[in-house]
């Protein structure tokens, strides 16, 4: 990964892709077109318990609208958006809803 070489050690691999990173799920989405990463957590949080966090690293700039309207129609609450050099972190809380 390219945001954190240093920690690719503490990493823990999980289940579709993803890594566990300090209790939180991690997608790494970087140079993946709109909407594969959106795609990838939607996959990523049907399998997973309210209340558990899921990381997107994206670098498609289309991807921070695509969080945001996500979030505001499944129920899953985008707690963090951000975004250094060029890549975009989208941290989402799986919500309530199937």
């Amino acid at each position: 990964m390219y945001l954190f070489p240093h920690f690719r050690a503490l990493l823990k691999p999980a289940s579709g892709g993803m890594f566990v990173f300090m209790g939180e799920r991690l997608i790494d989405a970087q140079y993946q077109k709109s909407p594969i990463p959106i795609l990838r957590a939607v996959r990523a949080l049907r399998g997973m318990e309210p209340g558990e966090k899921l990381r997107v690293l994206a670098t498609d700039p289309g991807a921070v609208a695509d969080f945001r309207e996500f979030c505001l129609v499944s129920g899953h609450a985008l707690i963090a958006a951000s975004e250094s050099h060029g890549v975009f972190s989208f941290s989402v809380k799986r919500g309530e809803t199937p």
